[in-house]
């Protein structure tokens, strides 16, 4: 019998998009109302959980992406180029 890959252990971040499909998968069956009482609270958590990874992705890449705009001397946000042809 094969066995299963290993989970992450706790102190590897879980991947943002893996997280955020999760949580998007999460909502669905919610939404539908098949659950049950526990399974939805289960769900609600897992949830909860799933979120507050993303949101500590999200700071730790905007803290980065500060870091590395003053290591180059800018220190104010400028906009993104939307990287089409230019006239």
């Amino acid at each position: 019998m094969a066995k299963s890959p290993e989970p992450k252990t706790d102190d590897t971040p879980p991947d943002f998009e893996r997280s955020l499909k999760d949580l998007e998968d999460i909502v669905t069956r919610m939404e539908k109302g098949d659950l049950s009482l526990e399974d939805s609270l289960r769900e609600f958590e897992r949830g909860i959980a799933l979120t507050r990874a993303c949101q500590e992705a999200l700071q730790a890449a905007e803290q980065r992406v500060q870091i590395l705009t003053e290591e180059n001397g800018r220190t104010e946000p400028r906009p993104f180029s939307d990287g089409g042809s230019e006239d």
